[in-house]
């Protein structure tokens, strides 16, 4: 669906002391935009002095220029009330004025993820967001954001406004009628002669390869670019039977000892070079070497590995293997997100009837981690590929 034709339609902005950013954006979407996108709301992010601002010159009864383009233009209701200002607060809390420290650019970077990460999370609505007013921090970190959340019906932009209106602090869109205003210099200029316009700024989508808690309210701007960075370096497995713990790249993730025992056993087939396991073909091998992985993660008196030996006494079958990479594939995803976990997952090679399932990777980006004895009997770890 075209992002017009949602329900729900956001008109999202950065301003600091020039509120006329929503005008001059929301003017360009739905006077001269094809095709057009009008906003069912509007949100400003700002500080107190720019949500001061916005009051006086867009919202109130007099200029209130919000209201004026609407009526000039004939735009729906669209709603933008003084609820729709979110102000940024420092880190104890406290309105933001203005942002001069790192600790304030802090703030607002990780207020800016969180409105984002809000209002991306309704599969209703599609935002257009605005980086054009602000300082350039702002415009970054929402740009960014978008990047982070942003799904599919979801654009950005900024916006261009003729010389030498732009930057003029009386301008707020190009008006029906003549209207004049003053230059710094008082050289008069008529709004009506103003050209405002759009730059579409394509950016790319990194939602998908986030984990499922950075979804969630909480994280910070910091943590969600950490993880998309982690997510864009080369892939390294690591598996620990100790703890039937696997490491991908730094994110580490605790698999039920079954299906650590099934990921480890596909793990040692690609490391010794040899073909995927058919599914629909599984030979009584492939069940001892599963069996041999599994049993090795307990002690020799442990009664576990003896019920899975008695459930697998004819064999694995292809619902019992299916269950396993089910189990694997829903951790990889909910750890690493569904781009971040593809280079970790088991593969089909999709020769049907006879398909074969593998790891992908290399066998140099795969290492387990083995446990052997100290002189003192106490437990050490080894790595090793």
């Amino acid at each position: 669906m075209n992002p017009e034709h949602y329900p729900r339609r956001i008109l999202l902005c950065v301003a600091g002391l020039s509120p006329q950013i929503v005008t001059e954006t929301l003017y360009a979407l739905t006077v001269p935009g094809e095709p057009r996108f009008v906003p069912t709301e509007i949100r400003l992010l700002t500080t107190a002095e720019g949500a001061e601002r916005a009051r006086l010159t867009l919202l109130s009864e007099e200029p209130g220029w919000f209201h004026r383009l609407r009526q000039d233009y004939g735009l729906p209701e669209i709603r933008f009330t003084l609820d729709s200002l979110h102000i940024f607060r420092d880190a104890q809390g406290r309105l933001l004025r203005d942002i001069r420290s790192l600790a304030d650019n802090e703030a607002i970077a990780d207020a800016i993820t969180a409105k984002v990460r809000e209002l991306t999370a309704d599969p209703d609505c599609a935002i257009h967001a605005s980086i054009a007013g602000g300082r350039k921090t702002m415009g970054f970190y929402l740009g960014y954001a978008l990047s982070l959340f942003g799904r599919p019906q979801d654009r950005l932009s900024h916006v261009l406004v003729s010389s030498p209106f732009e930057s003029n602090q009386d301008f707020f869109y190009p008006t029906l009628q003549e209207r004049v205003i003053y230059t710094a210099d008082r050289q008069p200029l008529d709004t009506s002669d103003a050209e405002v316009t759009l730059a579409d700024i394509p950016f790319v989508r990194l939602r998908d390869g986030l984990h499922e808690h950075l979804l969630a309210p909480g994280a910070s701007f910091s943590a969600v670019v950490a993880q998309a960075q982690r997510n864009l370096a080369a892939p390294r497995l690591t598996l620990d039977a100790v703890h039937c713990r696997v490491r991908c790249g730094e994110t580490e993730l605790t698999l039920p000892p079954v299906d650590f025992a099934c990921y480890a056993w596909l793990a040692r087939r690609t490391l010794a070079g040899q073909p995927g396991v058919c599914r629909n073909g599984l030979e009584p091998q492939d069940t001892t070497d599963f069996l041999a992985e599994y049993t090795a993660l307990y002690g020799e008196l442990d009664p576990e590995p003896s019920r899975v030996r008695l459930a697998l006494k004819n064999g694995m079958d292809a619902d019992y293997f299916d269950g396993r990479l089910a189990g694997i594939r829903k951790a990889l995803v909910r750890a690493l997100g569904k781009i971040g976990a593809q280079p970790y997952l088991i593969h089909s090679d999709k020769r049907r009837p006879l398909s074969r399932y593998a790891l992908l990777l290399k066998p140099g980006q795969i290492r387990f981690e083995a446990v052997v004895a100290a002189h003192n009997h106490s437990e050490r770890t080894l790595n090793f590929s």
